[in-house]
């Protein structure tokens, strides 16, 4: 059910689905909202805090694509500008009444584009004429993407490697690959786990294998405010399960 109207409070009950009273104070609504739908021991604090993954695949609703990108766009600056207006924001002003249409058009077109499957790149396959069988690293991959417990930036790089089983793919749909699943509210470790099962998948062979080094905002510029920290998750598959193949590809990635 997509909601269009100005009273928020009625909209937060509509979509999140619990007992609205008129006469609710506005602090009240984040507490039930919490007791209505967190069932396991952790608190939104700490979950969010602790970076903690739910789930290997993206949490999407099933009726996510039942309305258009426009559609999406239109009700996004709707609700943002509601939350402008709560934080005190004059959306009257020249720099602020724009702002909105800016954020809902970068969400869905730029941001956070790798939500929607028809985004996905399309990846041509190509025999191996050359039968090179030795392992094919493209590293230093530059991704922006976001938290998806404080929906601030998460910056990093990527490491990709493969051993084919006699198919390959260009070198930029390795990037497209990357971008793709970055695109999105994410996890580093999911994030991580994705951009390897994608190329499992593609290339029909285990032999995979993925790097990621990032900083997180959500722990630069807010919460612990360490700046100087960053996180790295790897997923190895086949033979790169292996001390020797993680040496020698740690050995290319530091070259």
């Amino acid at each position: 059910m997509y909601i269009c109207s100005c009273d928020w409070k009625r909209n937060y009950n509509a979509i999140f689905n619990f007992n609205y009273d008129p006469d609710m104070k506005t602090e009240n609504l984040t507490s039930d909202f919490v007791n209505n739908h967190y069932t396991d021991s952790y608190f939104v604090d700490e979950i969010g805090d602790e970076h903690i993954m739910t789930s290997v695949d993206t949490p999407l609703k099933d009726n996510a694509f039942e309305i258009t990108d426009e559609e999406k766009k239109d009700l996004i600056a709707m609700l943002f500008a509601e939350i402008m207006d709560v934080m005190g924001l004059d959306l009257t002003d020249d720099s602020l009444k724009g702002t909105p249409k800016r954020v809902a058009k970068m969400y869905i077109d730029e941001i956070f584009s790798g939500l929607n499957p028809k985004n996905k790149p399309s990846i041509a396959l190509f025999e191996n004429k050359y039968k090179y069988n030795q392992m094919l690293v493209e590293k230093n991959i530059s991704f922006y993407s976001n938290c998806e417990h404080h929906f601030v930036p998460i910056i990093g790089k990527a490491h990709v490697a493969y051993i084919s089983s006699g198919k390959v793919i260009g070198l930029s749909k390795l990037n497209r690959i990357v971008q793709y699943y970055a695109k999105r509210p994410q996890v580093q470790e999911r994030l991580t786990t994705q951009i390897g099962n994608e190329l499992k998948e593609i290339l029909d062979t285990e032999n995979v294998a993925v790097i990621i080094e990032a900083k997180h905002l959500c722990v630069s510029s807010r919460g612990i405010q360490d700046d100087t920290s960053s996180t790295v998750t790897a997923f190895y598959g086949g033979v790169f399960n292996t001390p020797e193949k993680i040496t020698e590809l740690q050995q290319y990635i530091n070259q």
